[in-house]
């Protein structure tokens, strides 16, 4: 209920002409973590120059994250400009759509996204890590990029569950194409002013090139895919699945298929790739944590490939990768755009105003986490879990728009973690890795690691 006598939202102070702009465009994360500090759970921060300038009401608080995600999730809507410019570089799939399109969309994929549905992409996953542990060994250099690395394995995982053996002609495009268009979208998501689309600006003309270049390559796989038949596919990937999808309302036609299945190859890669490369530089980083991880592995899987039937058979594994997830969670700050007035932590949000929870910021909030800064699995022990605020942790989002993928993340992190471990030792050469905000958390340095080979 909003009250007209709640006290004014702090504001972060910022520039008299610019606000917070060049805060938010240099270091977002580190802005919000400020503004928590200085000024508490709801705080005012605007950016712009007079005329232009635009205001994000920032909530950081488990509750305040709860009430807009999840209690009043349907008063908070993806209506800002950020959703807006992903819509219009990847389309409206599951990610952007909203109401009556999000709930055909997500009637017609749930069943894919089952715990049984999803445990059967098992084996193409431990292939994939094997395909990349394999090429470690055999280019016999000692140390890699572990996320870079990640990055490259889970598109290419992702790929292979989605187009099955077409998955070579989609992964180079994807390479090249979702950096740019990733870049584009932030840049313009933060800007409170900004040219049309139309306008031939390079920045405008290389997101056009990418753009068209990911339909293409789509369009053309789902084209030849329908074109075949299903019978013509040896297995079930994720494409002849989602092509046959129906209801009382029929299926996806082939624009609604291509927007989904970039949504999919956007959200199902990058946010993967983020846990599993900083879960395995953490590693790196804490050998005690390391040896109890590698302890753990050959107790329960004794040198055998894990299985989706393993997951709950590695809880400490599990732990790992949510501390890794709390610390450098994917996605770092989720927007939306209040619907009506609503009060928060006791005080107003007004109708209309954007809105960002910062899983970053609430992920260290000294209310929920000692010491937040400390790599410490044992967090995620069951009991520990029990005793915190539901959304003191939300790396999948929370309420009626979680991620539809997220046991599909962790089936995939914890196979990947468990066969890159059982391969080999790891040792953190980079000790600070920085990290920015695009569309998803990106690593903005190095994060190499030292590979020693486990001996029999």
């Amino acid at each position: 209920m909003a009250t007209t006598h709640a006290p004014a939202i702090p504001e972060l102070t910022g520039l008299p002409l610019l606000g917070s702009l060049l805060d938010l465009k240099n270091d977002s994360l580190g802005t919000f973590l400020k503004a928590r500090r200085d000024h508490g759970d709801v705080v005012r921060i605007s950016a712009g120059p007079p005329g232009f300038r635009g205001v994000v009401h920032c909530v950081f608080s488990a509750e305040g994250a709860q009430q807009v995600l999840a209690g009043d999730a349907a008063n908070f809507r993806k209506d800002n400009a950020f959703y807006q410019e992903i819509r219009e570089s990847f389309g409206n799939g599951l990610l952007t759509s909203q109401d009556g399109d999000y709930l055909r969309q997500r009637r017609l994929v749930q069943p894919l996204f089952t715990r049984r549905s999803v445990d059967t992409y098992a084996s193409a996953v431990a292939d994939e890590v094997a395909r990349l542990t394999d090429g470690w060994r055999a280019a016999g250099t000692g140390t890699v990029d572990v996320v870079h690395e990640m990055t490259g394995f889970a598109l290419r995982a992702v790929a292979r569950i989605l187009f099955g053996t077409d998955v070579d002609a989609a992964v180079g495009i994807v390479e090249r194409c979702f950096p740019v268009l990733g870049d584009y979208v932030s840049r313009r998501g933060y800007s409170p002013r900004k040219p049309p689309r139309s306008w031939p600006l390079p920045g405008n003309r290389r997101a056009a090139v990418a753009h068209e270049e990911l339909y293409a390559v789509c369009d053309r796989i789902i084209a030849e895919r329908r074109a075949a038949g299903p019978d013509a596919v040896q297995g079930r990937d994720l494409l002849t699945l989602l092509a046959a999808a129906g209801d009382e309302d029929g299926g996806f036609d082939p624009s609604e298929l291509r927007e989904q299945v970039l949504v999919f190859l956007l959200a199902g890669h990058e946010t993967t790739a983020t846990s599993l490369g900083f879960a395995l530089h953490l590693l790196g980083r804490h050998p005690e944590q390391q040896r109890l991880a590698h302890e753990e592995l050959d107790r329960v899987l004794a040198g055998r490939t894990p299985g989706a039937a393993d997951l709950d058979k590695l809880p400490y594994l599990t732990q790992v990768l949510k501390e890794a997830m709390r610390l450098f969670p994917a996605a770092p700050a989720i927007g939306r755009r209040a619907v009506e007035a609503v009060e928060i932590g006791g005080h107003l949000i007004p109708a209309g105003a954007d809105v960002i929870v910062s899983s970053w910021v609430t992920h260290r909030h000294p209310r929920y986490w000692d010491d937040p800064e400390r790599f410490d699995p044992d967090r995620f022990l069951p009991e520990r879990e029990a005793g915190r605020p539901r959304y003191a942790y939300f790396p999948f989002g929370g309420g009626p728009r979680a991620c539809i993928g997220q046991h599909f993340s962790m089936l995939e992190s914890v196979i990947a973690l468990a066969m890159i471990l059982q391969e080999f030792e790891l040792e953190a050469i980079d000790t600070h890795v920085p990290v920015g905000s695009a569309i998803t958390l990106q690593a903005l340095g190095p994060a190499r690691c030292r590979l020693k080979p486990c001996t029999p």
